[in-house]
C-alpha cells in the first residue's frame, strides 16, 4: 500500500524533534515574481558553480568562486558568447580557478541556450519562473537537452539553490521513492522521472508544501544528519 504524505511528515517530525523543528528546518522557494528579478547572470553562475563541484570537492570550488568571477567578467551571458579560443586557452591555464577544459567549455554553451531563450521569453529568469512546478522534471529534461553538463542532478541542485521550487533526487529521496515501489532505481529516463513527479504532485495535494519542502521532508524522514548536505 503507497504510504500518504500524512505519515511520512508524522516520521520526520519524529526523527527531527517534533513538528515545530520539522517546519523551522525546511526551505521557502521563491515566488514567481521573485525569481523573473533574478539578473541572467546569476543563472549562468549558478549552474557553473554546479558543474564544477559536481565530482570534485564543493568547498575547493567555493573558495575559489570570486577568481571564477573575475575570470568570467560577472558571467554576463552575451559577454560569454564573445570567448574565442585565445580566451579558453588563457581560462585553462588560469591557476585562479579550476582548469577543465571541458567544463570551461560549459560557460559559453550554456551562455548560448540561455541567450536564445531570453529572447523568446524577455529573460532567461522569466523563462524558469513562468515554468510550472508540476512538470518541474520537463525544466530538467529541457536543461539538460539545451544546456551542457546539465544532466544528472545538476540542473535541479541549481534550481534549488536559486530559489526555484523543484524536488532533488538525493539518495534518501531516491531510497524512499523505491521503498515504496514507485521507481525500481535510480529515475534517469523520461518515463522514470514522470512517474516520480506524479508522485510528488500528488503529495502536493495531499499537504499544500512546495516540492522544495516536500523533497526535504521525505529525506528527514529516511536519512539522518547526512541528509542536510544532500537536500
Amino acid at each position: 500500500m503507497v504510504e500518504k504524505f500524512s505519515s511520512v511528515w508524522q516520521r520526520a517530525a519524529e526523527r527531527k524533534g517534533g513538528e515545530a523543528a520539522l517546519e523551522a528546518m525546511l526551505s521557502v522557494p521563491r515566488s514567481s515574481a521573485e525569481l523573473a528579478e533574478v539578473s541572467d547572470d546569476r543563472w549562468l553562475a549558478a549552474f557553473t558553480q554546479v558543474i564544477f563541484q559536481s565530482g570534485f570537492v564543493w568547498r575547493v570550488v567555493e573558495q575559489k568562486w570570486p577568481a571564477f568571477e573575475r575570470a568570467f567578467f560577472g558571467f554576463e551571458p552575451a559577454k560569454m558568447l564573445l570567448l574565442d579560443e585565445g580566451h579558453i586557452e588563457r581560462l585553462c591555464n588560469d591557476a585562479g580557478i579550476i582548469r577543465n577544459r571541458q567544463k570551461i567549455l560549459t560557460v559559453p554553451a550554456n551562455a548560448q541556450m540561455m541567450v536564445e531563450l531570453a529572447e523568446q521569453h524577455g529573460s532567461f529568469a522569466k523563462f524558469i519562473a513562468e515554468w510550472p512546478e508540476q512538470d518541474i522534471v520537463g525544466l530538467w529534461l529541457l536543461l539538460k537537452k539545451q544546456g551542457a553538463r546539465l544532466g544528472g542532478n545538476s540542473a535541479s541542485y541549481a534550481l534549488r539553490r536559486m530559489g526555484k521550487d523543484t524536488f532533488v533526487l538525493s539518495k534518501d529521496v531516491v531510497g524512499y521513492l523505491q521503498a515504496q515501489g514507485h521507481i525500481d532505481k535510480a529515475p534517469s529516463s523520461q518515463r522514470a522521472l514522470n512517474q516520480v513527479q506524479q508522485v510528488f504532485n500528488e503529495f502536493q495535494q495531499q499537504s499544500g508544501l512546495s516540492l522544495t519542502q516536500l523533497s526535504q521532508v521525505i529525506a528527514y524522514s529516511v536519512g539522518d544528519n547526512s541528509v542536510q548536505l544532500a537536500e
